[in-house]
């Protein structure tokens, strides 16, 4: 099997488990606080990540400061985000969550214009703007006094998100590998959000089994394994758009999964938004990098 195979399966399945942690935390948070879910989903995605390390040439961060940029970068990409998150999905669907978060990759691409210097082409400047647009439509389709507040903690967590990859990018070129990245960002969040620890204990021995069994998947195959994936397929890939491009189905994946197990639907300003949203994300991925 050649390579190039082989980095598609791995992002297949990393966006897979990627687009299922909408469903599953869904579920999970009609239990679980959001708070408590986030420890539990980082800590054991922690206790993972540390045995695939293992086997992959984990080392330890080069210098005591550096602990510090993990802090940060944990609080963004995990500790933080993960709260926000799981507190928009209180009151939205996983498909209008899977939406919101795809415009990530875009969020990224504007800040490291900005902090980085990186040119963005005139239609990249364009794709920006209607993705911002197709973010207007979800928010205000069912008018300005009726704005979800579960859609604005959503847009937060793409936020911090945003935060998380620019620091990742900071951090590779310092010489990390992106599972050691991945790996002391998670340990750190578990670190961040230990203080809910206790109303996750409390929470976990009376919970029912299926949904114990959702927050295990979360913290495995979501957290861990889905990074883990994404890491491995771009490392083996002939280009990172390879595997990347995975993630424009990140949405109808989502969305898909959503229907089926929760028997979500969509209403007209999240289509419309969405529609516009990825129509913006597969555009910039084309055309918005400035030759």
């Amino acid at each position: 099997m050649s390579n190039k195979i082989k980095s598609y399966l791995f992002a297949l399945t990393a966006v897979i488990f990627f687009a299922s942690s909408f469903p599953f935390s869904r579920f999970a948070l009609v239990y679980f606080s959001p708070e408590a879910l986030g420890f539990l989903r980082c800590s054991l995605a922690s206790i993972v990540l540390l045995i695939i390390g293992r086997f992959n040439n984990l080392r330890s961060p080069f210098k005591l400061k550096h602990i510090g940029l993990f802090f940060i970068s944990g609080a963004l990409g995990f500790g933080l985000y993960l709260i926000v998150f799981n507190m928009g999905l209180k009151t939205i669907t996983a498909a209008t969550s899977s939406i919101l978060i795809a415009t990530t990759p875009i969020m990224t691409a504007a800040a490291a214009s900005i902090l980085y210097g990186e040119k963005i082409s005139r239609i990249g400047i364009f794709s920006i703007f209607c993705a911002f647009c197709g973010v207007l439509i979800i928010i205000l389709w069912k008018g300005i006094l009726s704005i979800n507040i579960g859609i604005v903690w959503t847009v937060i967590a793409a936020v911090f998100f945003c935060g998380y990859n620019i620091l990742s990018r900071k951090l590779g070129k310092m010489g990390y590998t992106s599972i050691e990245i991945v790996t002391y960002s998670m340990i750190a969040a578990a670190i961040i959000l230990s203080p809910f620890s206790i109303d996750a204990y409390k929470q976990i021995i009376n919970a029912e089994l299926k949904y114990i069994g959702s927050f295990i998947y979360l913290g495995i195959f979501t957290s861990a394994l889905g990074y883990f994936c994404f890491n491995k397929g771009i490392e083996i890939a002939e280009m990172t758009s390879d595997v990347t491009n995975f993630l424009f189905v990140n949405p109808l994946v989502a969305s898909l999964l959503g229907y089926v197990a929760l028997g979500e639907t969509l209403n007209a300003g999240t289509i419309i938004g969405g529609a516009v949203i990825i129509a913006s994300i597969v555009l910039f991925s084309l055309k918005g990098a400035k030759k």
